[in-house]
């Protein structure tokens, strides 16, 4: 008997056109938490760093675009892959952290509210097609889509406009060598109603949330220059603190999920997981399929980006997907009937993760 499905029937991306090599961050000086300065040169730090995450390059937003600008041509491009009047999308979601940050300068500017004005540069005139923000660190696009099934199972929307968006680039402290791992980009999709008889689209999704000692795993401080002004305040991480909390929970998410779906982990394709670091990630996947007893993950389920786009937080999962559905990744293509997971991890701390069929 038909029912309603929720279905991804659009997606796409803007990459940045600002390439940062690694070799860029050789003439930088590195400081530690305590602002003594790190001993080895920058240029070793810089290919430890590549072995660790895996990233070669990340994209940097040039100065005469903000969130804003790099959402509204996602948008666009997910609008026309789907093929529909953008008159007809009820909800514009955007998943961020810092909202709209100037070059140059360190303030977020939130208000109007960045879909607000996504939906302005749209120039979508229904004042039925409401305009909301999200901010749940990385894994907030994907909380985003899980958002608009819940609107779509309940009768309350039919389209949905899901973006990803991030200027990280400016609001990380350059005496820090994790900034290395940070970037800039925008991804989206559109999410919408089915009305059908196949078990399509979302089958299961599950959403954790620690906030006791694992709030602060990812935060707002001072720069680690010692005659840095100490009221302004950088994206900070304890990366020890960040591994062991994924590797500890997320896999377990993951298969939360997978078997709320019902379906089988051998008839799992691919999974789009956040592309946070290259190791972690590798490894997270690992664990998921050991907690099944099997101990050699098949080839071809992890597709990446990190290593030419960097960590652009909420970007990472849409653009990942956007490429992998055009092609643009070798060796990961996708079919009709194929199972797919989703899976995030970041600030909050906050890990989701979705079972999708194509």
């Amino acid at each position: 008997m038909p029912a309603i499905k929720t279905v991804i029937s659009g997606t796409g991306c803007y990459i940045p056109e600002l390439i940062k090599l690694n070799k860029d961050f050789y003439i930088n000086q590195f400081y530690d938490e305590n602002s003594k300065p790190i001993a080895l040169p920058s240029s070793e730090i810089a290919e430890k760093f590549k072995k660790i995450t895996g990233i070669e390059a990340r994209r940097y937003a040039p100065g005469n675009m903000n969130n804003v600008d790099m959402a509204i041509a996602a948008a666009n491009a997910a609008i026309e892959d789907a093929g529909f009047d953008k008159e007809s999308i009820d909800q514009i979601i955007l998943a961020h952290n810092f909202g709209n940050v100037i070059q140059h300068t360190i303030q977020t500017d939130t208000m109007p509210a960045l879909a607000s004005r996504v939906k302005h540069g749209l120039q979508i005139r229904n004042p039925l097609c409401v305009p909301y923000d999200i901010v749940f660190g990385c894994p907030g696009w994907l909380q985003g889509v899980i958002q608009a099934h819940a609107f779509i199972q309940a009768g309350v929307a039919k389209n949905c406009l899901v973006i990803g968006t991030e200027t990280l680039s400016r609001v990380i402290d350059v005496y820090d060598r994790d900034s290395m791992i940070f970037s800039d980009g925008a991804g989206a999709c559109i999410v919408s109603a089915k009305e059908t008889d196949e078990e399509v689209g979302i089958l299961s999704y599950s959403v954790l949330s620690h906030a006791l000692e694992e709030l602060d795993y990812l935060y707002m401080g001072k720069s680690y220059f010692p005659e840095a002004d100490p009221r302004i305040r950088f994206i900070k991480m304890k990366g020890r603190k960040v591994y062991e909390y994924a590797m500890r929970y997320v896999p377990e998410a993951m298969k939360a999920c997978l078997d709320k779906s019902g379906i089988p982990i051998d008839q799992l394709k691919m999974i789009f997981l956040h592309q946070a670091n290259e190791k972690m990630d590798e490894g997270i996947v690992k664990k998921m399929y050991e907690l099944y007893g099997i101990h050699q993950v098949p080839a071809n389920v992890l597709p990446m980006s990190i290593h030419t786009l960097g960590n652009s937080s909420v970007a990472t999962i849409p653009t990942l997907l956007d490429w992998v559905r055009k092609g643009l990744v070798p060796e990961h293509h996708l079919q009709k009937g194929d199972i797919i997971l989703f899976a995030s991890v970041g600030a909050g701390m906050n890990i989701n993760a979705v079972t999708y069929k194509l």
